[in-house]
């Protein structure tokens, strides 16, 4: 407790112009088939379906799952970043740690959690036995800071799930962590309330997660670290559990 500082669709449309080779990004790219040279008049055509940008994004490695986000421009996120932040850690990490999107400091250094709010993490993982990059992943459910550290839109979130669930299928954790509404409801696909949704055991695709405070938040509502401390040893409670002892 000392550590916390507690005290004692796609819509049909024509087939669009093929652009040339160096305007088209990874993320951009969509398949057309090639058409024959000339087609008798009459003949009946099948319309050509472009193929997600998300698609391959469920077989990346992590080098190819890297590269995908910082190339992103999925949403207009991508406009304001100085670079995307995919996470950092352990990448066979049995505890999971999802945040809601990169801070000013995040953006600068590519890593999350590293502002204050990253100190207090830190504080709170040494308070249940952990250590960040050891046995530990953590991520956000965007990737690129939203302007002014706002909460991250709808869309934006859409945008960015599939690489977060493409890191979840990578690390296969034991355990994840959602660090505040917003990174709750991303896993979740629910609408969450923090005060309901805590103190309980959520399923992701099969795997315990757990709803607690956001550290930016518990620096800004002192009072609610009390609670937060709950949380830490439901956790850890939790973990042990998950690994028979």
């Amino acid at each position: 407790m000392r550590e916390m500082g507690l005290g004692p669709v796609w819509k049909l449309r024509a087939t669009p112009p093929q652009a040339p080779a160096e305007d088209v990004t990874v993320a951009e790219a969509i398949a057309v088939e090639p058409q024959p040279a000339a087609v008798p008049a009459g003949t009946p055509t099948l319309p050509v379906v472009p193929v997600s940008p998300m698609a391959p994004i469920a077989e990346m490695d992590w080098d190819e799952l890297a590269a995908a986000v910082a190339a992103c421009r999925q949403c207009r996120l991508c406009e304001t970043r100085k670079q995307a932040v995919l996470g950092v850690g352990d990448r066979n990490a049995d505890w999971l740690f999802v945040g809601e999107g990169p801070g000013a400091e995040e953006d600068q250094r590519g890593e999350p959690f590293v502002g204050q709010a990253g100190k207090l993490l830190d504080n709170m993982l040494a308070a249940i036995g952990l250590k960040r990059g050891e046995d530990v992943y953590i991520a956000n459910a965007v990737k690129c800071r939203p302007p002014e550290n706002r909460t991250p839109a709808p869309e934006e979130a859409v945008a960015c799930r599939p690489y977060l669930e493409r890191q979840i299928e990578l690390i296969q954790p034991k355990l994840i962590v959602a660090l505040g509404r917003p990174a709750a409801q991303t896993l979740l696909q629910t609408e969450v309330k923090i005060g309901a949704a805590r103190g309980k055991l959520h399923d992701y695709r099969g795997i315990p997660l757990i709803v607690t405070y956001h550290p930016a938040y518990l620096l800004r509502t002192l009072l609610d670290k009390a609670r937060a401390w709950e949380d830490l040893c439901f956790m850890k409670r939790t973990m042990q559990d998950r690994k028979g002892g």
